[in-house]
């Protein structure tokens, strides 16, 4: 009887143990901190795209998936708010299942030149979204329209890519947006008039490296923040684009023609690059007084007079200056003619 009593104990301390140890063992049925919809979005996304498993075992173990690599989950609600894959090796194509995270707040895929193929439309589902940079791949086709719906998107960078076609103008519906990065694709057409509606914000906005055509809208004048439209096909009178708000300005490499002598600069300005333009009239003597530049490209224009000297000019060498019309002095090493 007492054996049999004995018996009974070890098998219920037995069954008591597997039990435990199945409950603390980490396996697909119990997650940890993740929340089951999110572990179910993830794994469609791992079996969409190849993943090198040097940097991504994380992904390969049956672990908790707040703790895998490039995966931010909310301390209180444990639901993933971010993703931020940027090493290792990636391809494939970004999974409709990215839309089923439904607490996204900030995904960053960047630099797999084998990610490919068009961003989806299950993106428009992430509502909380903020942070969308899809930047130095290969994906393609056109900048989606949808992009719109992201409500509450404050960065988009979909920067070094090969998207094609026209900027979508109703980029302009995104009113939390501060920074724009659709530099390095292959988009044509004119810069969309609908961007207007940014005028009195500030936004950094990266256009350059395409193929963008027409002359720069005034009301770009009076956006807060950086512009880059180097390396297009714009033309006219960018003059307009150097003031006050802006601190970091590349125009360089289009067909601009404008008198730089009659450009007021803005007292911080950090980078100004108007190299490989048709830009004439002299460089004016305040830029010496600019104590934030750092960066000052001239080259290739058509300018004249004497460079100004004193003050910050002894920061830059003659190949900021180089194939001009006339300009001559320091540091070009050609002597001004006495009148």
């Amino acid at each position: 009887m007492r054996i049999q009593h004995q018996f009974l104990l070890y098998y219920s301390l037995f069954l008591l143990f597997l039990t435990a140890t199945t409950l603390i063992s980490p396996s697909h049925g119990d997650l940890g901190k993740c929340h089951p919809s999110d572990f179910k979005a993830l794994m469609n996304m791992k079996n969409s795209i190849s993943m090198s498993e040097g940097e991504y075992s994380s992904w390969f173990q049956n672990t908790d998936c707040c703790d895998w690599n490039g995966i931010r989950c909310d301390s209180k609600t444990n639901r993933i708010g971010g993703i931020y894959l940027f090493i290792g090796e990636l391809s494939g194509q970004i999974p409709p299942s990215v839309g089923d995270l439904s607490h996204l707040t900030a995904l960053t895929i960047r630099h797999f030149k084998n990610i490919t193929g068009p961003i989806p439309q299950s993106i428009t589902k992430l509502k909380h979204l903020q942070v969308l940079d899809l930047d130095h791949m290969s994906l393609s086709g056109p900048v989606p329209h949808f992009l719109n719906q992201l409500t509450l998107l404050t960065r988009l960078d979909l920067s070094g890519n090969q998207f094609s076609g026209s900027i979508p103008p109703n980029l302009s519906d995104l009113k939390n947006i501060i920074s724009i990065h659709l530099d390095g694709n292959k988009l044509t057409g004119s810069i969309p008039e609908s961007f207007e509606k940014f005028t009195g914000t500030v936004l950094d906005l990266y256009l350059g490296r395409n193929k963008l055509t027409g002359r720069v809208p005034k009301y770009l004048g009076a956006l807060d923040g950086a512009i880059d439209l180097s390396r297009n096909k714009l033309i006219g009178d960018a003059s307009f684009l150097i003031n006050p708000n802006h601190t970091y300005i590349d125009l360089s490499r289009n067909e601009f023609e404008f008198d730089l002598s009659k450009v007021k600069f803005p007292k911080d300005l950090n980078i100004f690059d108007i190299s490989h333009n048709k830009i004439f009239g002299g460089i004016p003597d305040e830029i010496k007084n600019l104590e934030s530049l750092y960066t000052l490209k001239v080259g290739y224009n058509r300018l004249c007079g004497k460079i100004p000297t004193g003050g910050i000019m002894k920061r830059f060498k003659s190949t900021s200056f180089f194939h001009n019309k006339c300009l001559c002095g320091t540091p070009m090493m050609i002597s001004c003619k006495k009148n």
